[in-house]
Order: C-alpha cells, then structure tokens, then sequence
C-alpha cells in the first residue's frame, strides 16, 4: 500500500510556488486527490464538530458529516459544466490537473474555515445569540471561499503563463462559474438543513418544511440582530376550539348592550 503524502497536499498552504510550479509540470501524481479529499473530510468534520455542538453532540456529528457532502456533492454537481466549457474554448488543460487545482481550492478554504472555530467557539459559549451565529457562519463560510478560489484563479494563470495551453477566456469563464457554484452550494446547503440547529426544536437529519429560503433567513437573522421585532399579537397562538369569547364578539355585545339602553 503506497504511503498517503500529506506533505504535497499541504504544498498549497506551505510553498505556494512550489505547488504552482509542480502543477504546471504535471508532476503529481494522482494519489494526491485521495490526500486532497481527506484533508478536505478532516478540516470540514472538525469545523462542523463545533458549528453543530451548539445543539448538542447528534448535531454536532451530523453537521461534520453534512459539510463534507456539501462540499463534494456540490463539485461533482458544477465541475462536468465547468470541464466540457473548458474543452470548447481550446484548453489543452488535463482533468487530472483541473481536479488537482480544484481540490487544492478547496483545501485552502475549509483550512480557513478551521481557523476561525476558535472565534466560533468562543462567540458560542459566551454569547449563545443563534441569529449572531448563523450570520458568523455565513460570514467564515464566505470569507474562506474567497481565499479558496483565489487560489484556483492563480493556478490556472500559473498554467496559462506557462505552457500557454489555458486560454485566457478560460478565466473570465472561471469566475462566471464561481458564482455558479456559490449559488448551487447555497440551494444544497439549503436542501440539507439543519448546520447550526435550534435549541427550541428537536434533532432533525433534515428540515420537512420547504417553506422560506436562504436569503430570507439571512434576513430575518439581520433584523432579530439589530433589534427588529415581530408583531407581538402574531406570536400569539390562536385555539379555534376555545369557548371563550373573541375580543370583535366582546366589542360588539357591548355595542347591543349600549343601543337597548338607549
């Protein structure tokens, strides 16, 4: 059994121009995408680890699961459109090295997201606001996607000045398909819900209820942040089996009561 070589996943966060440069000469071998996807399963399974804790250890579990599914799920989703796209502009580019390079983007981005659980943490065992939480977790998610991408964007330019076999159109394609992907990633993350959970509700693998979006709940999570608050006689729930009068019965009896003593 050939031994897993950390060292040269880890190259895109430790010597960046040696990674660049070994891409470029189609020198990895391909054992390295193995490596890449355990990397990518150890950092994001962690991250969830402490992202789910918040409504306990099922959560906790399920949420460092769920995570690397998105991720995966999402690439496999995105990544033939992005391939067939490339081949039709000219792009002499492997598949081997494309997956390399996008393994390698998403290595630096769940790294980054790994760094920031200290602050997760901290905010979550001091604060406890699960609307500051959801938008904390937005924010790191966003934030380490940048850096993720920005390393693919340089290695297909490395690539690009190097041999001259990735078109320079092929960029501009790149960065159309990075929103793409954002917007895939955020359906997906959407369809697996719960990631954060509610301490009000039980554990659920999976939310039942469809209604709502994603940037309707980022939304709501900004206004209950910032004070806003909702019509409080909303709230309140209504027992239609209830023999007790309603406040219009009430107002009118009062009415008829008023007219017959006149």
């Amino acid at each position: 059994m050939k031994k897993l070589k950390f060292s040269e996943a880890l190259e895109v966060l430790q010597n960046r121009e040696k990674f660049l440069k070994r891409l470029n000469e189609s020198s990895y071998k391909g054992d390295i995408m193995v490596v890449q996807l355990l990397l990518i399963f150890i950092f994001t399974f962690c991250y969830g680890l402490i992202m789910g804790s918040y409504n306990g250890i099922s959560q906790a579990l399920s949420t460092g699961l769920k995570l690397w599914f998105l991720f995966i799920i999402t690439l496999i989703i995105c990544f033939p459109s992005f391939y067939i796209v490339q081949l039709i502009l000219g792009s002499k580019i492997k598949i081997k090295q494309l997956c390399i390079i996008l393994l390698a983007g998403f290595v630096m981005t769940s790294v980054t997201m790994l760094a920031f659980a200290p602050i997760i943490l901290f905010f979550q065992l001091s604060g406890d606001n699960y609307h500051f939480l959801q938008l904390l977790h937005v924010f790191v998610f966003g934030f380490s996607g940048i850096f993720g991408m920005k390393v693919v964007l340089e290695a297909l330019k490395a690539i690009f000045e190097g041999k001259n076999i990735y078109p320079k159109i092929g960029l501009t394609v790149f960065k159309i398909w990075v929103v793409i992907f954002a917007f895939v990633g955020i359906q997906l993350s959407w369809n697996m819900r719960p990631f954060l959970g509610s301490k009000g509700m039980p554990f659920q693998l999976f939310r039942s209820e469809t209604q709502g979006n994603f940037y309707g709940t980022v939304f709501t999570s900004v206004g209950k942040l910032f004070g806003s608050k909702n019509d409080p006689e909303k709230d309140i729930p209504v027992n239609e089996n209830s023999t007790e009068p309603k406040d219009s019965e009430i107002d009118d009896s009062v009415i008829d009561k008023l007219k017959d003593d006149n």
